[in-house]
């Protein structure tokens, strides 16, 4: 029986890229997406691959929206093996300077996203009765704190103990939980976060993201692809033994 995976967010950037990586495994993929054009894309280039996959639209700080899309999935594919808490929100802004609703937002997104995606697919998973995977969006920036990112650095710590929680108690439904870090990954919101970030430090967009590179080891930015891999494994057979786990995915 082909399994489902449902990746929130996989319109476009990091969410793309695991939605590709999780169909070449031998998952169909419900492309979840507050974007219903991009998410139509990705489905449509999905099926011209030769992969199942269906465009779903919600906004995953809707509760009830996260539970209808387990379902809904459900209900057309057969059954869900893996769930992707991918969607994600940035901003950047002096920590005093923060908008309350730019704040309010990105963590009902990020943070309140994320639980209700945990929520639904662990209760799916349940009823299924043979355990599951569930991974989440963390970031190097829940491990590090960044300036100028004062609300998406808590919202991203937040997940890691989500994390460390749920795979806790769904550990005995044979349900693991595990969480991938992305450092610099070249994303259309990673362009949105240079550029702002760039004007409010006074330089150039060039020398913000030159400044950057010098704090990776490995010399380059990570491209969702980097990411996807990270995440096919945990979904994995060879990840049966891993949870609770926030792996970093930054290039040293």
């Amino acid at each position: 029986m082909t399994k489902v995976a449902i990746v929130t967010g996989a319109g476009q950037g990091i969410g793309e890229g695991i939605a590709h990586r999780l169909a070449a495994a031998g998952f169909a993929i419900a492309v979840a997406d507050i974007n219903a054009e991009t998410a139509a894309k990705v489905a449509g280039d999905l099926r011209g691959e030769g992969h199942e996959a269906e465009a779903f639209v919600l906004d995953v700080a809707d509760r009830d929206a996260v539970f209808t899309l387990v379902q809904k999935a459900v209900d057309q594919f057969g059954e869900l093996g893996a769930y992707i808490n991918n969607a994600g929100v940035a901003f950047i802004d002096s920590f005093v300077d923060s908008d309350p609703a730019d704040v309010e937002r990105l963590l009902d997104v990020n943070l309140k996203g994320t639980y209700w995606g945990i929520q639904a697919a662990a209760e799916q998973f349940k009823k299924q009765g043979h355990g599951g995977r569930i991974v989440n969006a963390a970031s190097l920036a829940g491990y590090e704190a960044s300036a100028l990112q004062s609300a998406y650095s808590a919202s991203k710590f937040a997940i890691r103990g989500l994390t460390q929680s749920a795979a806790k108690e769904l550990a005995a439904d044979k349900i693991t939980v595990n969480a991938y870090n992305p450092g610099i990954v070249r994303t259309k919101m990673r362009d949105a976060i240079d550029k702002k970030t760039a004007t409010i430090k006074g330089k150039t967009i060039p020398e913000q993201q030159a400044d950057c590179l010098t704090e990776i080891a490995i010399g380059r930015e990570a491209t969702p692809a980097d990411v996807a891999e990270v995440v096919a494994w945990f979904v994995s057979d060879a990840a049966g033994y891993v949870t609770g786990q926030s792996l970093q995915v930054d290039g040293g």
